[in-house]
């Protein structure tokens, strides 16, 4: 007998045009999408959760030095009085709908609320991201809101609160007495916040506080406790370069576009309060642990 073997170049008319995918395969796709979408929406909770700090952070820059309360009292517009309802208050949302101002004087609403907001929503998302978790997660999302709070207020009102610094400093020393203990910790990270700090303190001192302020130093001392004495100088001479490209740019816009009346035209005499920069440099370095020494190696 002869066995007669057909070989049909096409699948069956029903399996035309798909894949078919195993079982197994499917329940690994199936469970990538669910862990996927639960990642996402923490990602989006932890957000939430920093832009929520961010608004408080707000009404603490604002009402620092005015005698007003930072936990009591309801929000209001600084135009008209008028007190401000719950949808009022969401994060960034109520800034968007409400088109920068306010709904019954329609005066403007200052772009530090949403930016303020975003900012520290994305560095408390960062700071999950990074790995943190329990204690150390709440540590470094306060570290963060102090610097906030710092570089903010220093761009308002060019003036460092010793309160937040003095929290700083002392919050920035706790890892270094935890982690390696009093007499065990490396000696060089310990005597980094005082080698960080005598430049600035000397720069104030020579110049009476027209180079440098005191509050910088005392920042200054807090980021070499907080980032060790490497990290520390990279973040320190980072600050610097970011200040430098800062402040030309300011002089060139001024010159170049006149955005500014002649009055208040940026020189190279104009005074810019260095604390942003000092914050800006550090959550680099701590972030993305930028080593300034390796970049000047390019050149």
């Amino acid at each position: 007998m002869r066995i007669v073997r057909h070989f049909n170049s096409h699948p069956p008319p029903s399996h035309r045009g798909s894949t078919l995918i195993p079982r197994s395969n499917l329940g690994d796709i199936m469970l990538y999408g669910i862990i996927l979408v639960m990642e996402i929406i923490f990602y989006i909770f932890i957000f939430v959760i920093g832009i929520i700090i961010g608004s408080f952070l707000n009404v603490v820059i604002y009402r620092l030095g005015t005698g007003v309360s930072v936990v009591r009292g309801r929000s209001m517009c600084f135009s008209c009085g008028k007190e401000l309802g719950w949808y009022e208050l969401i994060p960034i949302l109520s800034f968007l709908v409400q088109r920068g101002k306010c709904s019954i004087c329609k005066s403007k609403i200052s772009w530090q609320y949403p930016a303020v907001e975003t900012i520290t929503g994305l560095l408390f998302l960062l700071i999950w991201m990074s790995g943190f978790q329990g204690i150390e997660l709440f540590f470094y999302w306060i570290i963060v809101s102090i610097l906030i709070v710092i570089a903010i207020y220093d761009i308002r009102h060019k003036i460092i609160l010793n309160g937040f610094v003095y929290t700083f400093i002392i919050l920035s020393v706790l890892p270094l007495i935890i982690k390696q203990g009093l007499q065990v910790f490396m000696m060089w990270d310990f005597y980094a916040g005082l080698i960080l700090f005598l430049p600035f303190a000397a720069l104030w001192f020579i110049s009476r506080g027209a180079w440098m302020g005191f509050g910088d130093a005392k920042l200054a001392w807090g980021i070499g406790w907080f980032l060790g004495l490497y990290a520390g100088v990279s973040a320190i001479i980072l600050s610097f370069w970011i200040g430098a490209v800062w402040g030309l740019g300011l002089i060139a816009l001024s010159h170049i576009h006149r955005l500014l009346d002649k009055r208040k035209r940026f020189t190279m005499k104009s005074e810019i309060p260095f604390g942003p920069f000092l914050v800006i440099g550090t959550l680099l370095v701590f972030f993305f642990s930028i080593d300034v020494f390796s970049l000047t190696q390019i050149f």
